[in-house]
């Protein structure tokens, strides 16, 4: 080939590239099956973790672990929920980098079957250190969350990402409607059924019922996965074609070399700033989220002379379902396309910055129900709107996906990439019950600022998050490039 005619290629492919770049790509379908089965999958989890949600607090109380101080419930229901995201924050990471090894479907093996057996003995559990013991045992086992958002991240490329991410927050809004649904209607079967459930059983394991129904989710999903799922690590999966082209790139021993290389790089070398601000962003979200969560059902559930509302565990349930429903609807119906229409970076700020105001519901609430000095359309419409907000603020969860997935390097450490964003997430989520009900607790036991110190605290907080979620990046980088 001579000169002339490299350079003519040369000229030609750069003018191509040029122009893909100043085009919009087609947006390629997403692999439906395969995303299908993934979100089966990761709804077994917020099931089984907020199935518990509608009735710990009452579990407590019977099993006088507080010694009949209903004010000081916060701070042992915050150590059970914390405890399952510790034990999550000592293994996830080493789950992700296994993962990236060995394939990505042994490890959701393990944690679906870690998830079953946990929640089984959470139903037996009679003392506060089985409580505590099965909380752990599930988070340790469990590596599954890290997994699936790789997969995802493999299973999409820039055009779509938006959408398959979309996806992930929607399946955590289902499992927030069906799990808090399910704990709450099948606490106690021998107060609602006693005909089908009088034996003694049912007596000294009243709450054994939901969390056997919980079980049963992960085995199911556990056969659909071993039949249907494809493996998406590329040195594990099964070639599709035969191509007599051999490349570093293409041949097995060669992509293997590569993999191998990447996978085994040093942590501190991924730690650019590029990946190190998603993830401070992804555990401030996590953080803030979590101690949400876990003061929703807690304010709920306390008296109203101590500034909650006094629901019992199935109207706590009815409530928290009606929040997951309709948070997952609005979700999928809107999501991917506020993220074309106004971009990321832009919806994360809104999203952040909805976080005071969905604090600032709390006091809000309490102070309607004691001015109207019962549960009216007052009431129920301030509800309403308190679920409006909590849309906004969940839909930050899909677009900082998008970065930590966009941050990698390479899909060889993509894996690693998503077990560090998420071992971060799981130690903000560790501290984040345990702080947010102790501060509650406190805050109502000693009557500071009116029992209100720990709205304040939080919503001092979500500042810090407003001033991170700048520091993003302007767009997701495309990951093809």
């Amino acid at each position: 080939m001579d000169i002339h005619n490299s350079h003519e290629i040369i000229t030609n492919e750069t003018t191509a590239l040029i122009c893909a770049k100043g085009s919009k790509k087609p947006r390629t379908p997403l692999p439906k099956l395969q995303i299908a089965i993934l979100i089966t999958l990761q709804l077994a989890e917020p099931i089984a973790s907020t199935s518990i949600f509608p009735y710990i607090n009452q579990l407590i109380r019977e099993l006088d672990i507080t010694g009949g101080d209903d004010a000081a419930v916060g701070y042992y229901a915050g150590i059970i929920y914390s405890l399952f995201f510790v034990g999550q924050a000592l293994t996830v990471l080493k789950w992700a980098r296994l993962s990236d090894r060995i394939g990505r479907k042994p490890v959701l093996v393990i944690g679906l079957s870690g998830t079953c057996i946990s929640m089984l003995c959470f139903g037996l559990s009679t003392t506060f250190f089985g409580l505590v013991a099965s909380r752990c045992l599930c988070g340790i086992l469990n590596g599954n969350v890290v997994v699936m958002k790789t997969m995802v991240g493999e299973l999409t490329d820039s055009t779509n990402m938006a959408q398959g991410f979309a996806l992930i927050p929607i399946v955590w809004c289902i499992g927030g409607f069906i799990g808090p649904l399910m704990g709450g209607t099948f606490a106690r079967p021998q107060d609602h059924w006693p005909v089908l459930f009088s034996g003694s059983f049912w007596r000294n394991y009243p709450y054994f019922l939901p969390c056997a129904v919980a079980a049963c989710l992960p085995v199911l999903t556990l056969f659909m996965m071993s039949i249907f799922l494809e493996e998406t690590l590329s040195t594990k999966r099964r070639p599709k074609s035969t191509s007599t082209t051999i490349s570093v790139s293409s041949s097995p021993d060669g992509e293997a070399l590569v993999t191998n290389s990447m996978a085994n790089m040093p942590l501190r070398s991924l730690l650019t700033r590029s990946v190190v601000i998603p993830i401070a962003n992804y555990a401030m979200l996590s953080f803030l989220d979590m101690s949400f969560m876990v003061l929703l059902p807690l304010f709920f559930s306390t008296p109203t002379y101590l500034g909650g509302l006094g629901f019992d565990p199935a109207t706590i349930g009815s409530w928290m379902a009606l929040f997951g429903i309709i948070n997952g609807v609005l979700q999928a119906l809107f999501f991917a396309k506020i993220v074309d229409w106004i971009g990321p970076k832009r919806l994360f700020c809104v999203s952040a910055w909805c976080y005071p105001l969905l604090v600032a519901m709390f006091p809000i609430l309490s102070w309607i129900l004691r001015a109207r000095g019962e549960v009216d359309h007052v009431i129920t419409f301030a509800l309403l709107c308190f679920i409006g907000i909590e849309v906004a603020w969940d839909m930050g969860y899909g677009v900082i996906f998008m970065f930590i997935t966009a941050s990698a390097p390479t899909n060889n450490v993509l894996g690693t990439i998503n077990g560090l964003g998420h071992t971060s997430a799981a130690v903000a989520r560790a501290v984040g019950p345990a702080l947010a009900t102790s501060l509650f607790a406190a805050s109502k036991k000693y009557n500071l600022l009116g029992g209100n110190a720990v709205y304040v605290i939080l919503i001092m907080l979500a500042g810090g998050m407003g001033w991170l979620a700048s520091q993003l990046p302007e767009e997701v980088q495309d990951k093809d490039e």
